[in-house]
């Protein structure tokens, strides 16, 4: 489990992007970011793993607090939260294969990783997770010669390969054409679903939010206005997230985790298909 309790962040120039955030996600739960530009979800994401030190709050995964965490410590942690990027970070003179691996770097010597020396067992668990992300019998590619869509599955794959306890994606749609957004997308909920891991993801698209989501966290100026789950999502919550309208009743609702919804919907008469979740969309 993520507990993210009294989270903020202030930058030296004194702007407050996140304003003292408390949330939990859990068990294999997709759960989407959405706000305005601007309104602290990149740096919410960043702050969960320190690529951008928080300022105030903790962050918890599994028990282990990760705030106070020494540098060499907080390396061995990373391997437990995987990251995908907007803009992939994909090594582009690296083949396919070798940027997959970079995700098992944690897991070897300084002395391995420089050669890129890795056990024959990550190597064959990289060609199962090709594979599975659609790029079977592309090892060899370079990175550059790959389509944005294609560059986005290395970046999941070599996410995946961490076996991580979470994964993080930050934007990962926002370069992509609607057919290959959904790709992603639907790659992602099966990560969760087959893993057995919580997606967090950071989103614009939110009739994509809403489609894929089992809960959805909204942000405004930094502050947490809304976290429950899709099918909540009215207009005026969106007015509340995008727009920072008065909240016409408290907004932050319990976390339903996705083995919770099913379990509610097989008793209601308005089910919705639990995997991949096509939850009605809305317009943003």
């Amino acid at each position: 489990m993520l507990e993210v309790t009294n989270l903020r962040k202030v930058y030296p120039t004194g702007d407050e992007a996140l304003k003292g955030i408390t949330t939990t996600v859990d068990g294999n739960e997709i759960v989407s970011m959405i706000g305005p530009s601007g309104a602290g979800k990149s740096t919410f994401i960043r702050c969960i793993n320190r690529l951008t030190e928080p300022t105030e709050g903790e962050v918890t995964l599994d028990g282990q607090e990760l705030t106070r965490l020494s540098k060499t410590d907080l390396r061995k942690v990373r391997r437990d939260i995987g990251m995908v990027f907007q803009e992939y970070n994909l090594v582009e003179r690296l083949s396919v294969m070798e940027n997959v691996l970079s995700g098992r770097l944690g897991y070897v010597s300084n002395w391995a990783a420089f050669r890129r020396n890795f056990p024959q067992e990550d190597v064959e668990r990289a060609f199962e997770i090709l594979e599975t992300v659609g790029l079977g019998g592309m090892e060899n590619k370079r990175a550059d010669e790959l389509s944005g869509g294609q560059r986005q599955r290395v970046g999941i794959a070599r996410a995946v390969i961490q076996e991580p306890k979470i994964l993080l994606a930050d934007e990962p749609t926002s370069s992509l054409d609607p057919d290959t957004s959904h790709a992603v997308m639907d790659l992602l909920t099966d990560i969760a679903e087959t893993e057995n891991i919580p997606v967090l993801i950071n989103i614009h698209e939110v009739p994509l939010a809403v489609e894929y989501a089992d809960r959805i966290l909204g942000l405004h100026n930094g502050e947490l206005v809304f976290d429950g789950k899709t099918t909540a999502l009215d207009d005026h919550a969106k007015d509340v997230i995008y727009r920072g309208a008065v909240p016409e009743t408290a907004t932050q609702v319990g976390a339903t985790t996705r083995s919770e919804t099913r379990a509610t919907d097989s008793t209601t008469a308005t089910a919705t298909p639990s995997t991949p979740h096509r939850a009605a969309t809305g317009e943003d």
